[in-house]
């Protein structure tokens, strides 16, 4: 694991590896519980900022062009801030699976996610074998 890589938290270090431990034992489990627990709260904070942003910036414009842009404006900040908030639903039952130390195996196959594929995405279920059979059937029923 390189030092260029991006967790989905700013300033959160990757987890340091120590040769010959065990997958998921309880450095690990505590490590992405503190993870997710600061990721969840950057989006708390984020969607409480756009409730304000919204609030403070309402203006009735006189100008139809300007009320439009505004309502567009605040129509992508809900689009976004609804998928933050169920991204922070998909967080909380991660991090349920971390209390159950159930955290980190592939729910279709049962091998390890792994640690680099966790750090990019917590939240991940699936190994990168189950996720992209997953993806390949999705695009066969769309086409």
């Amino acid at each position: 694991m390189g030092r260029n890589h991006v967790l989905p938290v700013k300033d959160f270090s990757p987890y340091e590896h120590k040769k010959g431990e065990e997958y998921m034992n309880s450095d690990q489990l505590e490590h992405f519980r503190q993870l997710l627990t600061a990721w969840k709260k950057e989006l708390q904070e984020e969607v409480e900022r756009t409730v304000h942003h919204m609030r403070d910036d309402a203006t009735n414009y006189a100008d139809p062009a300007d009320r439009a842009t505004q309502e567009e404006e605040f129509a992508l900040e809900l689009r976004t801030r609804d998928r933050e908030r169920k991204l922070i639903r998909k967080i909380d039952q991660t991090l349920e699976m971390i209390r159950k130390e159930d955290y980190g195996y592939c729910e279709q196959c049962g091998v390890e996610i792994g640690l680099r594929r966790l750090e990019a995405r917590p939240t991940a279920t699936l190994c990168i074998d189950c996720k992209t059979l997953e993806e390949i059937r999705e695009k066969q029923r769309v086409a």
